[in-house]
């Protein structure tokens, strides 16, 4: 399945268009709503809560952004969603919520976050509440993870839906986990096992010679983060779009 050119069409806000200073907080309704405003395409990060929900919230640990302790996981979605996010006025919402609120006016890009805590096999619960909210949303979307198993798994739950891999150089010292692994990932070497329609790459890792044999393979090539015009201007030499934040891309 190729990745729809309604993707490709637009930049996409990571995290939607947040804005800390103007109380827009990442991955927030109010950052959703700001990047409709705008025509971008959104991307979004899940998470599990303890009841197996998906949440729209990038980081394992609750602290960096609302200021309480503990993970994510540990918490159900009826206590998340009365959580204030730190420094704006919004809660973290569930997935179908975001979904609601978009309504198909652009196209969301959903991350799943890696569940298993080594990119491996131990996965199924937060693929299941996305495919279970993604059942019957008219709009479009695509789903992609860094864990390649999520992936697949996504291809078995949602067939219809376009999907991707993250990738990375896989640096040792950005990953915390074995080197072993890294070297794995770094191949991108399950875009034919997972069916993937593109890839989401490091921005400063796009010259690869993997990223290119991708691309002529017919995938699609996204990237994150953009930051700037003028890095957008790069990556556009060979992504097909770029996930963008701190700045308006034309």
């Amino acid at each position: 399945m190729s990745l729809p050119e309604i993707f490709l069409k637009r930049p996409i806000a990571h995290r939607g268009l947040h804005d800390r200073k103007a109380g827009r907080i990442e991955n927030s309704a109010s950052a959703v709503r700001a990047a409709i405003d705008h025509g971008y395409g959104i991307e979004i990060d899940v998470q599990l809560s303890h009841d197996a929900r998906a949440m729209v919230f990038h980081d394992y640990d609750m602290r960096r952004l609302t200021g309480q302790k503990g993970p994510i996981q540990q918490r159900s979605s009826s206590e998340l969603n009365q959580v204030v996010l730190t420094d704006g006025q919004d809660t973290i919402q569930t997935l179908p919520t975001i979904l609601d609120l978009i309504a198909g006016q652009v196209p969301v890009v959903i991350e799943l976050k890696d569940q298993d805590g080594h990119l491996g096999t131990n996965i199924g619960t937060l693929e299941a509440a996305v495919a279970d909210a993604l059942s019957d949303y008219p709009g479009p979307a695509a789903v992609m993870s860094f864990n390649p198993h999520s992936t697949a798994a996504m291809a078995q739950l949602c067939p219809d839906r376009p999907r991707g891999i993250v990738t990375s150089a896989y640096r040792y010292t950005d990953w915390p986990i074995p080197k072993h692994l890294c070297d794995t990932l770094r191949q991108i070497a399950d875009v034919d096992r997972v069916g993937a329609s593109f890839i989401s790459h490091e921005i400063s890792d796009l010259d690869r010679p993997r990223v290119h044999e991708i691309k002529q393979s017919g995938r699609s090539i996204l990237c994150w983060t953009v930051k700037s015009e003028e890095e957008a201007r790069q990556a556009m030499t060979i992504a097909d779009t770029i996930t963008f934040e701190d700045f308006l891309p034309a």
